[in-house]
């Protein structure tokens, strides 16, 4: 009886040792394996893979988009022979981006309008089938989201001609010489020159008009739970118990009980701001410690009667992860502290808002 008494004190401690209360000072390095977080692919065809790669690349939540070719059966192509148009293939990009950040459907909202899909031959001074636009698809969800997205513009009476638009089973990507990779950047004049004389530009502004960008404020997030599977492969082992089975991290042993760097701490499934580095304090019992939420409406909070204790659980609103609970006995001035979990949150430094798409919140630290 007294191993088995032992034995569940122990669980209580590990699981539930949030409780200021009976906490074991484990000061321990934190020497748990991080896990990348999930990239996924898209691949677009959209003419000149110069001005493709250049329009992507602004997008908050993209990581980074490579020129290349796919479509044909020649292994290994060079641009002359994909430009001859004697290959199959056509000039593409392949776009790397975090689903947590950009849904795919925004970014195939954002391809309709950055090419002409009305032309069969080409796009704008490009022309023959290795320039003609094509969206490629990596699986039967991305094929059922293009197909659904092309039928929508196609609908919408915002062309006088059809869309003409393939939909093509991805194959194999071959990437472009390196002269073409970020080609807009290292030759940015002849880059400009050329961008202008295609007459891309012009289409797309008589078009799209104020709309060009989306329907959506630049840089203004949507949130929302990937599934299960995506899940899966986006976090590591303790980050999927924490936030999907409502687990315990380790005290003084998880990654930001002790930082004290500036920024903002978001959801680790779904992205939404949720705490602020100004809000932070050292409350002794080994996990991250809050006074008060950056965003209040991001935050739920909900009674929890589990292991015999009556406490308020918290978790995101549109991530639904289980962050951690909330407690009063925290310092002025709210008199709370919320109590949460390392491994449910990703910390963004104040110096990468911006480029991460949360500009909003670098005026939260401009007179500090």
């Amino acid at each position: 009886m007294k191993i088995l008494f032992l034995s569940l004190v122990v669980i209580l401690i590990a699981v539930y040792g949030c409780q200021k209360s009976d906490i074991v000072q484990q000061r321990a390095k934190n020497d748990m394996v991080k896990e990348d977080m999930a990239i996924e692919k898209a691949t677009f065809a959209g003419g000149c893979f110069w001005c493709t790669e250049a329009d992507f690349e602004k997008l908050p939540g993209v990581i980074k988009v490579i020129s290349g070719y796919t479509g044909g059966k020649k292994e290994n192509p060079t641009y002359e022979e994909v430009s001859s148009g004697t290959t199959g293939h056509v000039e593409a990009v392949q776009v790397y981006y975090d689903p947590s950040k950009i849904t795919y459907e925004e970014l195939l909202d954002f391809f309709w309008r950055h090419v002409d899909p009305t032309d069969p031959g080409g796009q704008f001074v490009d022309r023959g089938l290795q320039y003609r636009s094509v969206i490629f698809y990596h699986d039967e969800e991305q094929k059922r989201l293009a197909e659904k997205s092309k039928e929508t513009l196609d609908k919408s009476g915002r062309f006088n001609k059809p869309v003409v638009t393939e939909i093509v089973k991805f194959a194999k990507f071959y990437e472009a010489e390196a002269y073409h990779q970020d080609y807009y950047k290292k030759h940015s004049i002849k880059y400009g020159y050329y961008r202008h004389a295609s007459g891309r530009d012009q289409f797309l502004s008589k078009v799209w008009g104020k709309n060009l960008e989306g329907t959506k404020p630049q840089g203004e997030r949507t949130y929302k739970k990937p599934d299960d599977g995506a899940l899966r492969k986006k976090l590591s082992s303790l980050q999927y118990k924490v936030t999907q089975e409502n687990g315990t991290e380790p005290a003084f042993q998880n990654e930001y009980w002790d930082n004290k760097k500036e920024g903002i701490y978001v959801d680790i499934v779904s992205g939404e701001p949720l705490f602020s580095s100004i809000d932070k304090f050292d409350s002794g019992t080994g996990w991250p410690s809050f006074t008060k939420p950056l965003e209040p409406g991001h935050i739920v909070e909900k009674e929890d009667r589990s292991f015999f204790m009556k406490r308020i659980e918290v978790r995101s609103k549109y991530g639904d992860s289980h962050l951690g609970h909330v407690f009063h006995d925290g310092p002025e001035p709210t008199g709370l502290r919320y109590c949460m979990n390392s491994a449910a949150l990703r910390f963004i430094p104040k110096e990468d808002l911006e480029k991460e798409g949360y500009a909003k919140y670098l005026k939260l630290y401009s007179t500090r």
